[in-house]
């Protein structure tokens, strides 16, 4: 189950780019088969119980209060849980984060998270405490029955709540990922931030490197050195994910959607959607209606 949780993208889910859940009487296979991608961004925080997770061959058993953040596109290597596992697992995009967060400098903070490798936090009982109030909070709020503007906005609070929280544990228990971040790293962030806003209309590195007043090579360089990707894996990531989220809007037809992301014909958007999916626009709206 944590690896199809981990594994599922966040648009094959009826959700608004945000999931919680939480992991509890483990039954399954003790080994699960590796090695897969996280899908996205990732926090786990363990309630209980061992996990015995690696990413390139770099191991680590977590246990009782460990916190571990996964970046989306990781590679899980090795994956084993014992049978009194539980924990909490909360899955989002960037695009949510930044349309989410009330302040720019948590949206910042936890950008950067997303951009770090994966690693893990022992937290002392306070703070596992609150985290797991903040946890439990949003996965009542994510599963409760109350008025959807009225969830909608609890959960936004919330959600900030556990970025705040976030920052305040790493500014305490890894000072090492400095919070304040180097000009490559705010270049970086900038650009996915302008990037949430214009992907639907921008796609090409060149109108976002002018953006930021820099060439098109120095900002593939300070991506590529930031996550390990080109900034037009970012751009095609996004307008990918953007693509999904209208074909599942019925109101949409494959034109509107080609003219909407403003491709030259539909049978262009169309090569570009198969290309990156292995599916026609068609075939996945099917898929997604079954």
């Amino acid at each position: 189950m944590i690896r199809q949780l981990l594994h599922t993208e966040l648009e094959s889910i009826e959700n608004d780019g945000i999931r919680i859940d939480l992991v509890k009487q483990f039954k399954a296979e003790n080994e699960v088969r590796v090695p897969f991608a996280v899908s996205n961004f990732s926090v786990l925080l363990i309630r209980n119980g061992r996990l015995n997770i690696a990413f390139s061959d770099r191991a680590k058993v977590i246990r009782r209060q460990y916190l571990i953040l996964i970046p989306e596109n990781s590679v899980c290597t090795k994956l084993q849980a014992s049978a009194d596992i539980q924990l909490y697992i909360i899955r989002t995009t960037f695009d949510f984060a930044f349309y989410t967060c009330y302040e720019k400098e948590l949206a910042d903070a936890f950008s950067f998270l997303m951009m770090k490798s994966e690693h893990s936090i022992k937290l002392d009982e306070k703070d596992f405490k609150v985290l797991s109030m903040i946890y439990r909070l949003m996965h009542i709020l994510q599963n409760g029955s109350e008025k959807p503007e009225v969830t909608s906005q609890l959960r936004r609070i919330c959600f900030n709540l556990f970025i705040y929280e976030l920052k305040i544990i790493h500014t305490k228990y890894a000072p090492e990922l400095n919070l304040d971040f180097s000009r490559r790293e705010s270049l970086v962030i900038q650009f996915l931030t302008i990037l949430a806003v214009h992907v639907k209309k921008q796609h090409h590195v060149q109108f976002y490197a002018g953006a930021l007043f820099v060439t098109p090579n120095h900002l593939n360089k300070m991506v590529k050195e930031s996550t390990g990707r080109s900034a037009k894996t970012f751009i095609i990531e996004a307008l990918v994910n953007v693509s999904k989220l209208l074909l599942t809007d019925s109101d949409y037809s494959v034109a509107a959607i080609s003219d909407e992301l403003e491709f030259s014909s539909a049978e262009n958007f169309a090569a570009f959607f198969k290309r990156h999916t292995g599916l026609l626009p068609t075939e996945f709206r099917s898929k997604k209606n079954k």
